[in-house]
Formats: C-alpha cells, sequence, structure tokens
C-alpha cells in the first residue's frame, strides 16, 4: 500500500472490509469496482468488493469459526438460526443458495425451505421461498 496500513483509518475500517469478504489494497491499484475510502481528503484506502458467490462461501466459514465446529455438527436449532442469520445477509439471493448452505449444514434443499418457512410463518408472513410451500412447515 502506498498509505500506511497502521494508518487510523484504515485500521477501523479492516474489521468491516474482512467481515464482508472484502480485500484492502492501495487506492493507486483501485480497479472499475473498488471503493476508494478517502479521511480528511486523502484517499487512504481502497476496497475490492468480493463477488457474491464468494461472499457466501466468506459467511459460512466465518459462521462456522463464530461456533467454533463444522456448522454439519450443530443441532437443529442452532441450524435453525444460522438460517436466519444468512437470510438477513442475503444469502438465499445468490444463485444455489439454498443448495449451498443445504451442504454447509449437512442437510436437505427441503430442510433449509422448511427452516426458512417456519421463520416466516414465525414472523406473521405467509411469504413463500423460492415458490416453494412446504406443508406443516
Amino acid at each position: 500500500m502506498t498509505e500506511p496500513a497502521d494508518h487510523p483509518f484504515v485500521q477501523a475500517v479492516k474489521p468491516l472490509v474482512d467481515a464482508m469478504g472484502g480485500q484492502m489494497v492501495a487506492p493507486d491499484l483501485a480497479q472499475g469496482d473498488d471503493v476508494v475510502l478517502a479521511w480528511e481528503g486523502h484517499d487512504r484506502v481502497a476496497v475490492r468488493l468480493p463477488h457474491l458467490s464468494d461472499s457466501l462461501d466468506h459467511i459460512l466459514a466465518e459462521l462456522q469459526r463464530r461456533h467454533g465446529m463444522p456448522l454439519a455438527e450443530l443441532d437443529r436449532k442452532t441450524k435453525q438460526s444460522v438460517v436466519r442469520i444468512l437470510e438477513t445477509r442475503g444469502a438465499f439471493s445468490v444463485r444455489h443458495g439454498v443448495e449451498t448452505v443445504a451442504g454447509a449444514l449437512g442437510v436437505s434443499r427441503f430442510t433449509v425451505y422448511n427452516y426458512l418457512n417456519r421463520e416466516n410463518a414465525a414472523k406473521g408472513t405467509n411469504a413463500q421461498v423460492e415458490g416453494v410451500q412446504v406443508e406443516g412447515a
């Protein structure tokens, strides 16, 4: 980087960039979709955002680190909680998101749909997930 990596602003945004799976690069190396962040009138860092599919993998890895074990080894209630977190983070808007999450949790796609539909029912909504209504969810 052309700016010192220990600049207070760079250090302040690093946890956010890490959490979203981005990469920090020197502002002069910024490419088309990179976001250049300035502080006090000077470009301090450029953030390279991940592709959506990479973001899902990053989110799953972070959740696994947070729980301290493979997601497939979590109990049902905790898996349901993970699905809720993933839903709020947009995981199911990514192509093959349900399949990717199901694989990480060690459950079927229909189990993920059940978790999602159960959550929507608990919220008092009658939304269907990807057009699939699972009876008894």
